[in-house]
């Protein structure tokens, strides 16, 4: 792992690093010499098992086009019934060009927070199990390290049986 100079992060590291700090949170983003795109890269690079990777993926309500976050550990998928069942409605994956809009960042970078609107969010209990977890953090070659409790406080997410 390297971590770049500060004055080297690119715009979208940047933002991630000022919504952290805006939420109150001290963790540090580490610009990776490897990619981190999916979460098997990312703990690669970082040298954690696959389980500790905190994937943020986006969904949709698909009857009303809400924006949701679950935080899916790395080694799971997330259920969609359980999701479409504490959401209230069932949910799509959204698409590349919804995940742009709703987060304003590009799939392979998605961080769980620093986002333009307002997303209900969803964290698997498996992710808790862990003391720290590894979450993207605005680019496919940056991550940050932060305490599994401490990334339920900063997203707001609801803790639950999410990952399958």
């Amino acid at each position: 792992m390297e971590e770049m100079p500060r004055s080297a992060l690119p715009p979208s590291v940047e933002s991630v690093e000022r919504a952290l700090r805006a939420l109150g949170s001290e963790a540090e983003i580490v610009m990776l010499e490897f990619r981190g795109r999916t979460a098997q890269e990312a703990a690669d690079a970082v040298g954690c098992e696959l389980a500790r990777i905190a994937k943020s993926l986006i969904f949709v309500g698909a009857q009303s086009g809400r924006p949701v976050l679950a935080l899916v550990s790395g080694s799971r998928r997330a259920d969609l019934e359980a999701l479409a069942a504490t959401f209230g409605e069932s949910v799509r994956q959204a698409n590349a060009d919804e995940v742009r809009t709703i987060t304003g960042y590009a799939i392979g970078g998605v961080p769980p927070v620093g986002y333009p609107q307002d997303v209900e969010s969803f964290i698997d209990e498996s992710l808790l199990e862990f003391e720290t977890v590894w979450a993207a953090a605005g680019h496919p070659h940056s991550v940050f390290e932060i305490e599994s409790r401490e990334l339920v406080r900063v997203t707001g997410a609801m803790a639950g049986p999410y990952g399958i």
